[in-house]
């Protein structure tokens, strides 16, 4: 691929929230998106977890290589997106988080993310809903290159 291949969306409605306590923050916004009937959105999260589990891709073996902090960590920035996998709603979203020193971790969010205190800021987005499906290129799920209809030199 050599250009930029995209599908164009309108704005839905726009939710601001508190997530729960003691909930790990991936499922929480899938449930909630599942609960709603969102099929595509984007997303930030602002607060604290208790513990994270983050990754990186290795793209050599092509698989995820995760860790994780058992420890009170700063929500510095998260912001991801929503859409199908499997017919649900699935988050892909990528996390900053800082210690209590202001050690900076950062780095793919994955489950269980345990949130202390979060508020969210979620946009839906109206269109014909991208659906993940794995890359066999990548190894990763990405959009369905079909579904995204037009593309731009990048």
């Amino acid at each position: 691929m050599t250009k930029i291949s995209y599908s164009e969306f309108k704005t839905g409605r726009r939710f601001i929230g508190r997530l729960p306590h003691g909930r790990d923050l991936i499922q929480s916004v899938e449930n909630f998106c599942q609960d709603v009937s969102i099929q595509m959105a984007t997303f930030s999260v602002l607060g604290t977890v208790t513990s994270a589990i983050l990754g990186t891709y290795d793209q050599k073996q092509m698989v995820y290589v995760t860790f994780m902090e058992n420890s009170p960590l700063e929500i510095v920035a998260c912001t991801g997106n929503v859409s199908i996998k499997d017919g649900r709603p699935f988050v892909h979203a990528g996390i900053v988080l800082s210690d209590e020193q202001g050690k900076i971790i950062a780095g793919h969010l994955f489950s269980e993310t345990v949130v202390f205190a979060g508020e969210i800021d979620l946009q839906e987005l109206i269109g014909d809903p991208l659906e993940r499906t794995y890359n066999h290129k990548t190894g990763l799920m990405q959009w369905n290159q079909l579904a995204c209809k037009q593309e731009i030199n990048g």
